[in-house]
């Protein structure tokens, strides 16, 4: 649910979007609140919650310790010394700091959770939460150490942070103690209560809300897949007699109900729209080469996959996956296993299988773009008389090389994460996702992906301009052969070259996007 304010997220019971939390945390100056309902459905899941503790009923992580201790209970005396010691001891994490996005998504995706009501925090507590999004409070969450039962190390950097303990980064980005970065906020730290500590760490919130942020570089990637396909239609139509757009109309779409496909064909279609490939071509090839005939299909598999992407992730973000579980309907506090988000961890393994084969399909026709650039390199050197004058050509030859090792990358990347979890726990945690490290390889592959396909748009958009302007581009291509022609003109380095397509690339990317009316 969102106010009538574009920067304001206003988090209540009703279902949120996951792409409505990925710009919540990617914007900094988003305000984020909780309404009436899910402060009401708050204090009913807290009232549950105590009186379950004080009818004497043993409840796992309320008045037990965890894990294999779970049927060990812990003294009434002990209970809230017990909440900051579970925090303590699950503040764990390794590696890298996330950003201040990642961060960000993180805690946005754990207050969401709280509002679904089955944690049993109090209001107050899912209240704090939403100050150290409105304050700018950025935990240092190491991004390693949750096997995917629950991300629990990501999330007690956090709550370490909220008491008063662990670490965080100020505006300048320089580590800080927890204390100080919530006096520099205005924040006085967080007093738990019984149960409080383990309803902060139980989620998955790092897969959820850094997921949530990857889904929409993956809808990304999905339209500029079909903008560098393009672009290689126009080039190899120029260069090879090929560009048949046959496989891409709507007839062939009809013919068989993939999801997504037609949209890529149709993304295809609008993109060639007003040039010269509409017309059809006397002397066209019958058929192109599968990776130009078969894209659509290849391409509208990946864009399948990225919504079940979204789909999972919004199971999980509005979905009570505390354990235990408060419900509000029956007024029980039970015991259960929706903290292991299996449905997501497989769709973060499946969607790094799909881009190796997009990945496949690009590098193909980039091998298909090859020899027109070898080409124009015989005519400049046949012209050249000396060094002096030999042409300085804007596109690096061996392109297609850095590919190749893209491409072998993302074949490498595609192999199962989710399988390799050992037993924990004296083997009562005897199986879980690994989603957290699914999720990572799935960012490796999305970086490899775009640079693979900026190299694919590169490499057409450079021939393109070589041919001259005899047959006019289709209003989407020529809009973005013009993008990147300033970028080639440069002739900057090549790692330089590739970074400033991508970017003028997520731009036109996005722009297209736009004037087709879309989010």
């Amino acid at each position: 649910m969102a106010s009538d304010d574009p920067r304001t997220l206003v988090i209540g019971t009703a279902p949120i979007r996951a792409e409505r939390v990925a710009l919540a945390a990617s914007d900094a100056s988003f305000h984020v609140k909780l309404n009436h309902d899910a402060l009401t459905l708050l204090g009913r899941s807290r009232e549950i919650l105590e009186e379950a503790a004080s009818s004497g009923q043993r409840v796992y992580g309320l008045n037990t310790l965890l894990g294999s201790g779970r049927d060990t209970v812990v003294e009434d005396k002990s209970i809230l010394s017990y909440q900051v010691q579970v925090v303590r001891y699950h503040n764990s994490g390794v590696g890298p700091y996330l950003d201040r996005t990642a961060a960000r998504a993180v805690i946005l995706a754990r207050l969401v959770g709280f509002s679904r009501g089955g944690s049993g925090v109090r209001p107050d507590t899912a209240r704090f939460y939403a100050e150290l999004l409105n304050r700018g409070v950025h935990p240092a969450i190491p991004a390693e150490g949750s096997v995917g039962s629950s991300d629990l190390t990501q999330l007690a950097a956090v709550a370490a942070v909220a008491l008063g303990e662990g670490e965080a980064f100020d505006a300048d980005g320089t580590l800080v103690p927890g204390a100080k970065a919530l006096a520099d906020a205005g924040l006085q730290p967080l007093t738990l209560a019984a149960g409080e500590a383990l309803s902060l760490v139980s989620a998955n919130s790092y897969s959820v809300g850094v997921g949530a942020l990857i889904l929409l570089r993956l809808r990304h990637v999905a339209e500029l897949a079909d903008v560098a396909l393009s672009l290689s239609l126009e080039a190899i139509a120029r260069y090879d007699g090929g560009g048949n757009l046959s496989p891409f109309s709507p007839a062939i779409q009809a013919a068989k109900a993939v999801d997504g496909q037609r949209d890529s064909a149709a993304a295809v279609r609008r993109l060639l729209g007003g040039g010269w490939l509409e017309d059809v071509r006397p002397g066209v090839s019958v058929q192109d080469a599968l990776s130009f005939r078969a894209a659509p299909q290849t391409h509208g598999a990946f864009r399948s996959l990225v919504s079940d992407l979204g789909k999972a992730l919004e199971v999980e973000l509005n979905g009570r996956g505390d354990n235990p579980l408060v419900d509000v309907g029956s007024g029980l506090v039970v015991s259960g296993g929706n903290f292991q988000p299996t449905q997501l961890a497989l769709s973060f393994e499946v969607l790094r299988l799909a881009l190796a084969h997009v990945g496949i399909s690009s590098e193909r026709r980039i091998a298909k773009l090859y020899p027109p650039q070898r080409a124009i390199r015989a005519k400049h050197l046949a012209a050249a008389t000396d060094e002096s004058g030999l042409a300085h050509e804007e596109l690096p030859g061996l392109l297609w090389y850095s590919a190749a090792g893209l491409l072998a990358e993302l074949k490498f990347l595609a192999a199962p994460a989710t399988l390799g979890a050992p037993t924990l726990s004296a083997d009562v945690e005897d199986h879980s996702t690994l989603a957290p490290l699914a999720l990572q390889q799935l960012e490796k592959s999305l970086e490899a992906a775009e640079k693979l396909l900026a190299i694919e748009a590169l490499t057409a958009s450079y021939l393109l301009l070589e041919a001259g302007a005899a047959q006019p581009l289709g209003k989407g291509t020529g809009a973005v052969v013009g993008r990147l022609a300033d970028v080639l003109a440069d002739r900057p380095s090549a790692p330089d070259l590739v970074e400033r397509a991508r970017s003028g690339l997520r731009e036109a990317v996005q722009q297209l996007i736009e004037s087709e009316g879309g989010e």
